[in-house]
């Protein structure tokens, strides 16, 4: 096969470790020069491929690269666009196939969530509709670990690994006040439709920490009675309760708690604030003293205390995508497959991305307690490999070293602008 160059770019919320996989792929395109010519990054994703906004990662010397592994965030920028069916914006893929022309871009990886699996899915029917031959590569990415087929997403390791801390040591710290203060703590996570990391927070509590957790999962409809009764025991038995609660919890009534009323560009409902409303419920009707907060972009962003397993994910997915190209395949993602529980084993396998783009995997019925409010010991053998390990970043004067790429962009060859 002949060389060619190639296009990744960075899709929806960045993660702690989605610049591990691209530290993978371009680490492993350099190995096969013989393949791959200039592997080029989007600049804030699948916007710089629209706008010919590329980004050369040649200039970028093999200690950045490597040092991609470690740092947090997206390197190259993402964006949340959403690409619109063939047949409803075939400028946006004419515009797509001329600058992959003219640039000689044979290979197309992108790195997201669901969203971002159509998105790529969609370039892969170029070379039939449009008759321009290019293979796309889905890297799966998601901290809300709803992709399907795939045994983890990169990315939901670290939360959970965050939010299992978190919750532990704000427990901790909550036990020590409740006597004459605080008898509440209220932490929201991120989890629209699918509670795994909230149920990340269910580890917090094991058989040497019995701390009284109550979880609120997005799959669970929330009762506000039997909610109030359970915290009310929790407090009863041990003075306090903490309180996990996923940012996609629904009433009865169908409604997201923190629906804000706005939506983002794929379309979904903006959620923040499942955290104060359950707090402000368990004041008003049991008298509680409460704390609440949002993990928000830190439990994402949390790069110095990510799970050594996540990060080991990401670098080999990141990896594998490049393998799976240069085998000639096309429209599919690399995964991570369970071989073994005890010991942890796993291995790279794919999936084709039909069978991806637009599924949701959600946490099934067995991994939550009976009662709603909990975790099952198979959901616990599930999530606790996931957070085992340390990869800490390097550190200077205290802090944790990130690399900053240059970024340096290559000249554009199209004359004509595009609006996004």
């Amino acid at each position: 096969m002949s060389k060619r160059n190639a296009f990744y770019a960075q899709s929806g919320g960045v993660t702690a470790v989605i610049n591990a996989s691209a530290c993978g792929l371009i680490e492993a395109a350099r190995q096969a020069p013989d393949r791959i010519g200039t592997l080029l990054a989007g600049r804030n994703g699948i916007i710089g491929a629209l706008t010919e906004d590329l980004i050369d990662t040649g200039a970028e010397s093999p200690e950045a690269i490597a040092a991609l592994r470690y740092t947090p965030s997206g390197a190259f920028g993402s964006c949340r666009y959403k690409l619109k069916g063939l047949d409803e914006n075939q400028a946006q893929y004419e515009r797509l196939i001329d600058v992959f022309k003219a640039h000689d871009i044979g290979y197309f990886f992108y790195n997201g969530g669901g969203d971002s699996a159509d998105t790529c899915l969609k370039v892969s029917q170029l070379a039939d509709r449009l008759g321009y031959p290019i293979q796309a590569i889905h890297i799966p990415k998601t901290v809300d670990n709803d992709l399907p087929i795939t045994d983890c997403c990169p990315g939901f390791g670290s939360v959970a690994k965050y939010i299992a801390i978190s919750t532990r040591e704000a427990s901790f710290d909550v036990r020590s006040m409740c006597a004459s203060s605080t008898n509440i703590f209220v932490i929201e996570v991120m989890g629209r439709h699918a509670g795994w990391i909230a149920a990340a927070g269910g580890l917090a509590a094991d058989a040497g920490h019995d701390i009284p957790l109550v979880i609120l999962f997005p799959e669970v409809t929330f009762d506000p009675e039997r909610f109030l009764a359970t915290v009310a025991a929790k407090v009863k038995a041990y003075g306090y309760c903490s309180v996990v609660v996923s940012e996609g919890v629904k009433g009865a009534d169908g409604k997201f708690l923190a629906d804000s009323g706005t939506k983002d560009a794929f379309g979904h409902s903006q959620l923040g604030g499942a955290a104060p409303v359950i707090a402000r419920l368990i004041k008003d009707s049991l008298g509680f003293k409460y704390h609440w907060a949002v993990a928000d972009y830190l439990q994402r962003a949390a790069r110095h205390i990510a799970s050594k397993t996540d990060v080991e994910h990401a670098y080999a997915l990141g990896k594998a995508a490049l393998d799976l190209a240069l085998d000639g395949m096309n429209s599919v993602m690399p995964t991570i497959v369970r071989v073994a529980a005890e010991p942890y084993q796993w291995k790279i396998g794919f999936a084709n991305l039909e069978d991806v783009a637009n599924v949701e995997k959600k946490m099934p019925r067995e991994f939550i307690s009976e009662d709603g409010f909990g975790i099952t010991p198979a959901c616990r053998a599930y999530l606790q490999p996931l957070i085992e390990g340390e990869d800490y970043p390097p550190y200077r004067d205290g802090l944790p070293d990130y690399v900053t790429l240059k970024n340096q962009g290559v000249e554009k060859k199209l004359a004509q602008d595009f609006k996004v």
